[in-house]
């Protein structure tokens, strides 16, 4: 269907340090949280917060690596992605739903999101560019040239995961 768009952006904190799953076929599957606050005022004139918590799910390779390897529990994101939709039967054969992000693209924010990383960091052409400012990592899986497709076949898509 021509006209429609499937497009999410998300600045938000890591509720928990990234957990990567690996596959025989040497595909990887990086998964965490990231909490997003919005600040309101009620109709009494209070004002009130709203946290969304998002399940940032990362099946391109390349940024898995870099997800896994450099965010942390507490770093500031932004994420650029689809939202997907899952089904499936639990182990008690009742059927689960689970909506998550599917990440195209993640920068780290903040002061200096690389502090105390710099160690870890392995400079690959065409993998990291700063955009405008030190204080900005940033990486998009389009410039993952590798062979591995992001098919849904590799990740069965629990909640236990």
């Amino acid at each position: 269907m021509a006209g429609t768009l499937n497009k999410v952006m998300l600045i938000g904190n890591l509720g928990k340090d990234p957990e990567a799953r690996r596959f025989e076929n040497g595909g990887m599957l990086v998964k965490f949280p990231i909490a997003t606050t919005e600040n309101f005022t009620d109709r009494d004139g209070n004002r009130k917060e709203s946290t969304e918590w998002h399940t940032i799910v990362v099946r391109s390779p390349r940024l898995a690596e870099v997800c896994e390897r450099f965010l942390h529990k507490g770093d500031k994101v932004f994420i650029e992605g689809k939202i997907r939709s899952r089904q499936w039967t639990d182990e008690h054969n009742q059927t689960r739903y689970n909506i998550e992000i599917s990440a195209d693209s993640m920068t780290m924010l903040g002061p200096n999101p690389m502090k105390g990383r710099e160690d870890e960091y392995v400079s690959r052409k065409g993998s990291s560019t700063h955009q405008g400012s030190p204080s900005a990592s940033s990486y998009r899986s389009s410039q993952d040239n590798s062979s591995f497709t992001n098919d849904d076949d590799d990740y069965e898509g629990d909640d236990q995961f």
